[in-house]
């Protein structure tokens, strides 16, 4: 069996010193297969966000080992991070950060050009990106002319123009409604499915953490339990 693409082991984070350091992570240890579709969930303050931060490569553990394909990622300096975040991951968030000035097309372009991609190349990813996410015919439309939901799809194929190998979103449904929450929901488990794009994804809403394969619940500093979700596989 291949190893995990992400390892976590013994990882503490502490923000602060002496009396008043406050422990966010304590030991934790948890591993993400390749290909998994991960909601993590928890209450304020039980180390769900500090977690994925440091899965993002935004931030380091105060002690403790993180392995992303089995690079150690705690000993990487700040530009190796940089290089690895751009390469590997993908972010979606729950605001969409698009620029409003700009068409879905250019705002999905924006990491090619960061990368120092030529025109035509961003051009051809940037319009496979937004295929994939149903919006290729409005690629010339600006975030005002475009919908909650088709903002937060083009926020995705932004999130996955580069063919990242994990996905984070931050509750990407938070600022939808119920309906448009599915709609991304069933999108991110089409794209997991078919693509093998490895999904880590927090949410407070049980409804959506239910599409993901793995559900872990932060309590604490600590995992306290992982279980399956039970609409795996909905939207395939």
């Amino acid at each position: 069996m291949a190893d995990p693409i992400i390892r976590l082991r013994g990882v503490t984070k502490t923000y602060g010193e002496g009396p008043t350091a406050f422990q966010a992570l304590k030991r934790v240890d948890l591993d993400i297969e390749q290909g998994d579709f991960v909601a993590v969930m928890g209450p304020s303050g039980s180390g769900k966000s500090t977690t994925m931060n440091i899965l993002g490569c935004l931030d380091v553990p105060t002690r403790g080992q993180f392995l992303f394909k089995g690079v150690h990622v705690e000993a990487l300096d700040r530009d190796q991070r940089a290089l690895l975040r751009r390469r590997y991951l993908g972010f979606v968030f729950q605001g969409f950060n698009l620029l409003s000035r700009t068409s879905a097309l250019e705002n999905v372009e924006l990491p090619l050009l960061y990368r120092g991609e030529d025109k035509k190349t961003r051009h051809k990813l940037g319009m496979a990106a937004l295929e994939k996410v149903g919006l290729d015919r409005w690629w010339d439309h600006t975030p005002a002319e475009l919908s909650g939901g088709q903002q937060q799809r083009v926020a995705i194929a932004r999130a996955i123009v580069t063919s990242p190998d994990v996905l984070l979103a931050d509750e990407p449904t938070g600022n939808l409604d119920s309906e448009r929450s599915v709609e991304i929901m069933k999108l991110l488990t089409q794209l997991n499915q078919e693509s093998g794009i490895t999904v880590l994804m927090v949410t407070h809403e049980p409804d959506m953490a239910a599409f993901a394969r793995t559900i872990v619940h932060f309590k604490d500093g600590l995992v306290e339990r992982i279980e399956s979700g039970a609409r795996a596989g909905v939207g395939a």
